[in-house]
């Protein structure tokens, strides 16, 4: 008989541990994680479990510096050789940028999976236990190693390079791209295609001073100035379409790269890659000709995270961009 593999369960937050206040009718933080598993009889019968009380932080009350200290945790679980894989419950608001930080600097092959809730335990319907037990067996599926880190929400999983919470209220809330690595069916996990997988960047810090701006019809440069003026170390634009931006930015995007601040480019589009199609005043072409960085697929959140972890690795502009040419899904040789 096969032993049953180990598991670290680490309850970092979100509403998989709320309850509504009958008070207020608001949620709040409430459950232990023991109390969330004692929910969850069949856990234990796919697992081995170790449960630790990491947080109870809601989702938009995480920090870059918080997400870096969990990175560090983790680590330390899957350096223990007793320990199989990792699971992390999370708000779902922030998920998708924690996961991909540790997907970005965590190396080795043990599964680490991510999983929370869109109801609370007061309501009909909690699916706590239901994406619970789908992370667990997640992590114990011999063919989730190597992956990357995982996003199990909804009885699908996502690879966590890929997922963004895609709906403020529905149970499969997160979508991917290209569409989910897998689905959880019956119980069983099935795989459907690889995951992207880029290597590990090895960064020793966490530069956290980086900005996000969504670019629209009219926007100036402002913004982008009180930014660079309050010290960003690095800038992240969500342009329009395949990527462009209104006139009125140039400046300050001329002032930032004579600074020597990295400003990368992602769209504010859903879907679809970033391109130099366009030769206007504003239009990527100018913006690449410029030296912005095109981060391609990653949605801005994930890009700012990713420029975080990548000055942390250097300062050099073009490093950085090395960094980010070399590692984004939807480059292309």
């Amino acid at each position: 008989m096969t032993a049953r593999r180990h598991v670290h369960v680490l309850f970092a937050g979100g509403t998989i541990s709320m309850r509504i206040n009958p008070g207020t009718g608001a949620a709040m933080p409430a459950l232990s994680g023991e109390e969330i598993v004692a929910k969850v009889p069949a856990l234990r019968k796919e697992a081995r479990l170790a449960v630790e009380d990491y947080a109870r932080l809601p989702g938009p009350q995480v920090t870059p510096h918080w997400m870096w200290r969990l990175k560090d945790r983790v680590a330390e679980i899957l350096g223990d050789a007793g320990v199989d894989g990792v699971v992390v419950t999370h708000g779902t608001d922030t998920l998708e940028e924690t996961a991909y930080l540790l997907d970005l600097t965590l190396d080795g092959d043990k599964p680490v999976v991510f999983c929370g809730a869109m109801r609370t335990v007061s309501e009909a319907g909690w699916d706590g236990p239901a994406n619970l037990l789908a992370a667990v067996r997640t992590a114990v599926h011999p063919a989730s190693a190597g992956r990357g880190v995982l996003v199990t929400v909804g009885e699908q999983v996502h690879a966590a390079a890929e997922a963004t919470k895609a709906h403020t209220q529905r149970l499969d809330s997160f979508h991917s791209p290209h569409g989910a690595l897998g689905v959880i069916d019956r119980g069983q996990v099935v795989y459907h295609r690889p995951a992207f997988r880029a290597r590990p960047l090895a960064a020793p810090r966490l530069v956290s001073e980086v900005d996000l701006h969504t670019m629209a019809a009219g926007v100036d440069d402002a913004l982008l100035r009180a930014s660079l003026a309050r010290g960003a170390r690095g800038l992240v634009l969500e342009g329009t379409g395949c990527g462009n931006v209104p006139p009125a930015v140039l400046p300050a995007l001329r002032a930032a790269l004579a600074a020597r601040v990295p400003v990368v480019l992602v769209s504010r589009c859903a879907e679809g890659r970033l391109a130099p199609a366009y030769g206007y005043e504003g239009g990527g072409r100018m913006l690449k000709e410029m030296g912005l960085i095109f981060a391609q697929e990653l949605p801005g959140p994930k890009a700012r995270i990713k420029l975080m972890v990548a000055l942390g690795v250097s300062t050099d502009s073009a490093e950085v961009k090395r960094m980010f040419e070399e590692q984004a899904p939807g480059t292309t040789a």
